[in-house]
């Protein structure tokens, strides 16, 4: 598994890891740190998605008593919320290891400053010119992302792999799961638009209709971050690897 932890804000600009997340503007008020070591935990969630105590111990270097102590502030505060770790293969004695994510506030401190602008302009589309000319936007919007991908995903043995790692490098945190007999869940941990997306869904759809043109399969889109859950996950079928694409046909618009 691979990924490259960058963060792209929604204007476009890259934010590197020494980027402070508490003073970002977000054009609403996002949580406040305390300490630069609980912008570091929240920081790391953002960018590996939910995490054990033990993985964020070994990630910032530090003893897991320090980060639960920040992760019990973190979550007084509302920035971080626990959820049961998933199990795919037997199940082991004892109970499995709480995970740690970002709540909606704990994101709202990395995200741009044009959710609300983005939001009026498509609500103007949809009132002007109905659903169909906001799914128009939302293809047109991906299909600049299409053409870069396309050039690394079609030189590449694994395509899914190859996608994962063009949109960490565009700053959605992106991973690449494998899934007992042979598929695989592409998880986007950060995504630059949920806001937005939580009020249209074209956003997520057309986005999911180009991993499946870039991979040349069906994906299905198990879970988006727009409605609520940690991640962005899709179901990526093992043939996706293997089979080659073709752009004709594809819709852009």
């Amino acid at each position: 598994m691979k990924y490259v932890g960058t963060v792209t804000h929604a204007g476009g600009a890259a934010a590197t890891p020494a980027h402070r997340s508490g003073d970002i503007a977000s054009g609403r008020p996002g949580p406040r740190y305390e300490s630069t070591s609980r912008r570091r935990v929240a920081r790391t969630l953002l960018e590996h998605g939910p995490s054990t105590v033990a993985a964020l111990a070994e990630r910032l270097g530090v003893t897991p008593a320090a980060i639960r102590r920040h992760l019990d502030a973190l979550l007084a505060d509302g920035v971080v919320r626990t959820q049961d770790q998933r199990s795919y293969g037997p199940r082991t004695r004892g109970r499995p290891a709480k995970l740690f994510v970002l709540t909606d506030s704990g994101r709202d401190s990395f995200e741009a400053a044009y959710d609300d602008l983005a939001a009026s302009a498509l609500r103007f589309l949809s009132d002007a010119g109905g659903e169909d000319l906001v799914t128009a936007f939302a293809r047109q919007r991906v299909a600049e992302l299409e053409t870069r991908y396309r050039a690394l995903v079609d030189t590449s043995a694994d395509r899914s792999e190859a996608l994962a790692l063009a949109l960490s490098a565009d700053g959605y945190a992106a991973e690449l799961r494998p899934v007992p007999g042979g598929s695989a869940q592409l998880c986007q941990h950060h995504c630059p638009v949920a806001h937005v997306a939580e009020q249209f869904p074209q956003l997520c759809e057309a986005e999911t209709e180009a991993f499946s043109r870039l991979l040349g399969t069906h994906v299905q889109r198990l879970a988006t971050i727009a409605h609520g859950d940690g991640v962005c996950t899709t179901h990526i079928p093992a043939l996706s690897n293997l089979r080659p694409t073709s752009t004709s046909g594809r819709t852009n618009s």
